[in-house]
């Protein structure tokens, strides 16, 4: 039996069965399981399955397998349930037991607890996340060739310019994607978005002057189209109520289109215009101001925003900063909060004799090295509970040292030392030395005051 059945079989086991699950999806690192009885789970025994590296107990049960054999395991347990990834079983509510009601019921409580600017963090992320793939490619590729060009290498060789070719696609046209990502995220047509997103952006919006000036492509970025898109999507629900259905095809995206297209050039791009200014500078003002303390922060405070899936939320600033300034001073900080995490990982690899513990850390450690983190923070330093904390304080010291060298990024969907390629300036060996500080006093905070064997216990 290869791995990933074996896995699947498992988790199928102790979350109550494949009858159990509802809907089956994943992110890239963990399976995300929506189950019909919650009860029927049992969360320990999950936690010990080999190859799992932390549940997570969230509205959905979330099981952390790390990238690369989550799209495996998710793609063995469709094939089990008959499943898509993303499909809900949808059973009638007659077919419902006692339990599976109480289950239902419960997760609408929550549903309802649920803060308006959480739920707008997670769409954002929504938007985002399938996106990520793409960016992390692009911008790898592109900073490798911008690096070979800092070396000296001519950039008009064919081979240069297919790579800045490339690096370049997903950045030129993104404005399209985040645009057909928003109108699917909120039910509409991705089709209107993408237009949304091509009409903001369209470089023949400088020879049109409104309120006395000429417009400005891109002005308001991508908060300007996520809000396009949703608009469109919004207008669009409204005129499909009303519109006879021999017509709908024709007249329901015609008339979004235009109402939104011209409200767009008239209100959205002046208003996102103003609030992508004040984003920016906002930022660039705290760094300034605040140095390294702002950069320490900021970089031991974001590890709970990753334990809360709302670090995706931050990707339109990355991009808004990169769009304005060219580069990211942001995410270099935020970087060493997983690089904390690495070296506290490591101090607990060198002190436990736990040996299911260093089996799941030699399994999460090459990607944590690589900036994907969450596999170490659910399946380490969070269970641990302590770690957590001392992770945090490591990747401050490395977030302060970021800030007061004023290291930036020319590209974002990475961290680690895969952001390397990516910094801007020619600063790499100072987001390098960076890395370095948050990955030692990580360590050293760890290992001196924030693990205990007896934590182990349980793991």
């Amino acid at each position: 039996m290869k791995k990933e059945e074996r896995m699947a079989a498992d988790i199928f086991e102790h979350v109550g069965g494949k009858e159990n699950i509802q809907r089956l999806s994943h992110c890239m690192t963990r399976l995300r399981l929506l189950l019909k009885d919650r009860s029927k789970a049992n969360i320990d025994a999950l936690k010990k399955v080999d190859g799992v590296m932390g549940v997570i107990d969230d509205d959905t049960l979330q099981v952390v397998v790390g990238p690369g054999t989550v799209n495996r395991v998710a793609a063995e347990m469709s094939k089990t349930t008959g499943l898509a990834i993303g499909e809900d079983a949808g059973p009638a509510e007659g077919e419902l037991t006692f339990s599976e009601k109480a289950a239902l019921d419960n997760a609408k409580r929550k549903e309802k607890n649920k803060t308006p600017f959480k739920m707008l963090l997670r769409r954002i992320g929504n938007i985002f996340i399938p996106l990520i793939p793409g960016l992390v490619a692009s911008g790898l590729l592109n900073g490798a060739a911008n690096f070979a060009k800092n070396a000296g290498y001519d950039a008009t060789t064919t081979w240069m310019q297919i790579l800045l070719v490339l690096g370049s696609g997903v950045f030129m046209y993104l404005a399209i994607l985040v645009g057909w990502n928003t109108a699917k995220e909120f039910g509409g047509t991705p089709v209107l978005g993408a237009i949304a997103g091509a009409t903001l952006f369209h470089p023949a919006l400088a020879d049109i002057v409104i309120y006395g000036e000429p417009l400005v492509s891109g002005r308001g970025g991508l908060f300007g189209v996520i809000f396009a898109a949703f608009l469109m999507t919004v207008v669009e629900k409204r005129v499909r109520k009303v519109m006879p259905a021999a017509v709908d095809i024709i007249f329901t995206p015609l008339l979004t289109l235009l109402i939104v297209g011209f409200f767009s050039l008239y209100a959205i791009m002046p208003v996102a215009g103003v609030l992508s200014d004040a984003i920016t500078s906002g930022i660039n003002s705290i760094l300034d101001v605040g140095g390294v303390v702002a950069g320490a922060i900021l970089a031991g405070f974001f590890l709970p925003l990753v334990m809360a899936g709302l670090h995706h939320g931050l990707t339109p600033i990355h991009l808004e900063l990169i769009e304005t300034l060219s580069y990211t001073a942001l995410l270099p900080i935020l970087a060493m909060a997983g690089a904390g995490q690495v070296g506290a990982a490591i101090a607990i690899f060198v002190k436990t004799k736990n040996k299911r513990l260093r089996n799941i850390i030699k399994g999460a450690l090459p990607v944590g090295f690589l900036g994907i983190g969450e596999p170490l923070l659910y399946g380490v330093t969070l269970p641990l509970g302590r770690p957590f904390i001392t992770a945090c304080m490591g990747g401050a010291v490395g977030g302060a040292f970021q800030a007061m060298m004023k290291v930036a990024a020319s590209g974002i969907g990475v961290s680690g030392i895969s952001l390397i390629p990516l910094i801007a300036n020619n600063q790499y060996l100072f987001y390098f030395i960076g890395l370095v500080i948050a990955y030692t006093f990580g360590f050293i905070f760890t290992y001196t005051f924030g693990f205990k064997e007896e934590m182990s216990e349980g793991i």
